[in-house]
This record gives C-alpha cells, structure tokens and sequence, in this order.
C-alpha cells in the first residue's frame, strides 16, 4: 500500500479522492483548511510552506503519488486569492515535494485542471504569462481589467497556467525523467460544493445554461473512476496529458481545434527536440526486444 497526498481533501473530488485511497488500504494525507491531516491554507506562501514541510514530515520523505484538487472557483473580487491557490497551490507543493515522489517508483501526480480553459473567452495572455513567471500580484493586477469578465478571467487563467507548467514539467527529467508521471485531468460542471455554491449564485442562470451535450452534470464519484486510473499502473505510460471530462462541452464548442497539426513554425523547435532527445535521454529503453 501506499501514501498519497490529496490537497482539498475536505470536500468535493478531493475528498472523494481521499475515501477511495483510504477504503483500498493506502495511507492519506489530506491537506486543507480545516477536516484534514495538514491544515494549512494555500492562498498564502507561508500555508504552502507549512503544507510542504508536514508533508514531508508526515510521509518520511517519500510519496507514491498525489491529487492535486484544492482550488477555488470565480468569486468577485477575488482574484489574487484565485490565482494564488489554483497555480502557487499546485507548483510550489509539487516542487517542494518532487524529492519525495521521486523517491518512489513510478509515483502519480494528477492535478485537477478545468474545461474552462478551452471555454471562456477574453483570457489575457499577460495574465497567463505573468502566473508562470509567479507574478500573481501583477497577474491579479491585469486580470481586474477585465471588469465585469475577472473573475471568471482569473480563475480560466490559472487553469490554463497550472496545465502549460505541468505539461512542461510532465516532460522534463526532473520529472518524467525521475519515473514521475504527472497528468492533467479537466472536468467540466461536477457537482461539487463549489459548483452548487455557483448555481445558488447571482450567476446561477448562466451556469445553468452553459452547454454540455450529455445532458447532465458530472459527480466527484465520476472524477474519482478517473483518477484512480490516472493513479494507477495504466498510467505508466502516460505523461503530461490532459483528459477532459466534460460531457462534451469543449467537443462542442471547439470541434476542429483539437487534434491541431503542427504549425510551421514549430518546425523547427520539434526538430531539435528530436536531435537532442536520445543525449537528454528522452528516448525509449528497446534493449529488452
């Protein structure tokens, strides 16, 4: 059995994730604001650092996997908040614990990303820029020129800049390189806390009315089914994807935007990528056919 750390183990998909784990014998350890293992709060640098160091403490420096599921949703006014838990929350904690994944074979990462990215309009580049550089404050501050639009802006940001890290990082080998294999999943509306908290909202309306072509709302024990895949040796073979699981929204919405070609001028950065992979050691091991 192993241990796995769960952020938002408290409630919605974190905590469903949490149960599952649990209920097949692994050891937990949940991290959230109250009702967890780790209590710590991850809109704030010195809360991912208290996380960081139970953490490790807690799992004596070594990790199987881990469920990155804490996040907060489009709030009004909230802005910096969002962006700090939904990227910070998620690159800080793996950075910082990258040591102890390592140091298990083949460890899981699943970070929970969102639909939003390929949905919402209007999402400033800068601001995306800005999150991956760690400039939440200016990315906070570029985020609110949006108006009426930042919130939801600020919270499809930080799921657009959590999956470029995460796809970056998926590859490298500090990460795919050391047996880690760090994935992405996007669900679309799952009936979680935060979305029920949404549809009782001033923009209930236009939750209710947002496409999604199978007619029906997703549950966390939906999610769970995946990232127990996503956790487990079916996985091995996985790195730096992201599944969506949405109903059917981005299909609908983006029905030829995805499979992309490659652009031209990406050519040329492939093409070095393919010279450089077998010194970089980004190749796979045939010795054994």
């Amino acid at each position: 059995m192993g241990i796995f750390l769960v952020t938002g183990s408290a409630s919605g998909m974190g905590a469903q994730t949490a149960q599952r784990l649990r209920a097949e014998g692994h050891r937990v350890i949940g991290v959230d604001r109250a009702d967890a293992e780790v209590v710590a709060d991850l809109s704030t640098p010195e809360g991912r650092q208290r996380a960081i160091d139970e953490v490790l403490g807690s799992c004596d420096g070594v990790l199987d996997g881990a469920v990155l599921a804490a996040g907060l949703g489009p709030k009004p006014g909230a802005e910096r908040t969002i962006v700090e838990v939904n990227v910070l929350g998620v690159t800080e904690l793996l950075t910082g614990l990258r040591p102890a994944l390592a140091k298990s074979e083949k460890a899981k990462v699943v970070v929970i990303g969102s639909n939003s990215t390929t949905s919402t309009p209007l999402v400033p580049r800068r601001a995306i820029r800005q999150l991956l550089r760690g400039d939440t404050e200016g990315a906070a501050r570029t985020l609110r020129r949006r108006g009426p639009l930042s919130a939801p802006a600020a919270y499809a940001a930080s799921k657009l800049a959590v999956s470029y890290w995460c796809r970056r990082e998926a590859v490298s080998a500090a990460w795919a390189g050391a047996g880690i294999r760090l994935n992405l999943l996007a669900p679309g509306p799952v009936l979680t806390p935060l979305l029920r908290g949404q549809l009782a909202s001033g923009t209930g309306k236009q939750v209710r009315s947002f496409p999604v072509p199978a007619r029906e709302y997703g549950t966390p024990e939906q999610i769970d089914e995946w990232i127990a895949v996503m956790l487990s040796p079916a996985a091995d073979f996985m790195v730096g994807s992201v599944i969506t699981v949405d109903g059917g929204t981005e299909a609908l919405l983006r029905p030829r935007d995805w499979p992309a070609r490659l652009p031209l001028p990406e050519l040329p950065r492939m093409l070095w990528s393919m010279y450089k992979a077998p010194s970089r050691g980004q190749v796979a091991d045939y010795s054994d056919v």
